[in-house]
C-alpha cells in the first residue's frame, strides 16, 4: 500500500494535532495510507545529539521515508511567516535527493499553525511551497470546492491546511480546522494515486 509521508515540526502540539487530521484525510483514500514522521529540535549550540527516536509522538524522519513515499505532506509551525527553523534546517539537508530526483513528480502539500489570526499563515504555506517546487514535487492546495473555506473564521486556505491557536494556545483544531486539513490530506494521496 502507498505511504503519503506526512512530515512536520511541532513545538507545542498544534502542528502535530493538525498533521494528524492530514494523515486521517489520507486514510480515508482507498489503497492509501498515512507515515507520519517529524524532524528534531536543532540548537544555536549543539552538545549533545538528539536520542534516534523520540521520547513520544512520531519518530525522526529518514531518508529512506522520502525514497518511498508516494506524496509528501510538510506542516510547520509560522516563525515570522516562514517555516521554523528544524524543517528548513531538515529541508537544507536533501542536497542528495535533489540530486538524484527523489522527489520529483511527486504530490505535496503544506500545512501550518500559528497564535494569531494573521500571524503569517498564508505567507509560510506559500514559502515552505518553494523547497518542494525546487525538488519538482507536484504542488497541490485545498480548492475552493471546499465550501468550508469561504466561510471558516480561523483557520484554513486555498494555500494549505492551518489552525489558529490564539493567545492560549489552544493545540487542538477547530472541527472547521480539521475538516480542511483531511480535505488536504485526502488530496494529495488522491492525486498520488493518480500520479502512480
Amino acid at each position: 500500500m502507498p505511504d503519503i509521508l506526512v512530515l512536520y515540526y511541532s513545538r507545542n502540539g498544534s502542528v502535530a494535532q493538525l498533521a494528524r487530521q492530514v494523515a486521517r484525510g489520507v486514510g480515508e483514500v482507498p489503497g492509501m495510507q498515512a507515515r507520519l514522521r517529524t524532524v528534531p529540535p536543532v540548537a544555536a549550540v549543539t552538545r549533545i545529539a538528539e536520542p534516534p527516536v523520540p521520547e513520544s509522538g512520531a519518530p525522526y524522519v529518514d531518508a529512506s521515508d522520502l525514497d518511498e513515499c508516494a506524496g509528501l505532506l510538510l506542516g510547520s509551525p509560522t516563525r515570522f511567516g516562514n517555516m521554523a527553523a528544524p524543517l528548513k534546517h531538515f529541508l537544507d539537508g536533501l542536497g542528495a535527493q535533489w540530486a538524484s530526483g527523489t522527489l520529483v513528480g511527486k504530490p505535496a502539500g503544506v500545512f501550518t499553525s500559528t497564535a494569531s489570526m494573521h500571524g503569517g499563515q498564508e505567507s509560510t504555506l506559500l514559502t515552505m511551497m518553494v523547497p518542494l517546487l525546487h525538488h519538482g514535487c507536484v504542488i497541490a492546495g485545498i480548492p475552493f470546492t471546499e465550501q468550508l473555506l469561504s466561510s471558516t473564521r480561523s483557520g484554513g486556505t486555498p494555500y494549505g491546511a492551518s489552525h489558529v491557536a490564539g493567545q492560549s494556545d489552544e493545540p487542538a483544531p477547530t472541527d472547521e480546522e480539521a475538516t480542511l486539513a483531511r480535505a488536504l490530506g485526502r488530496r494529495v494521496a488522491t492525486l498520488a494515486g493518480k500520479l502512480a
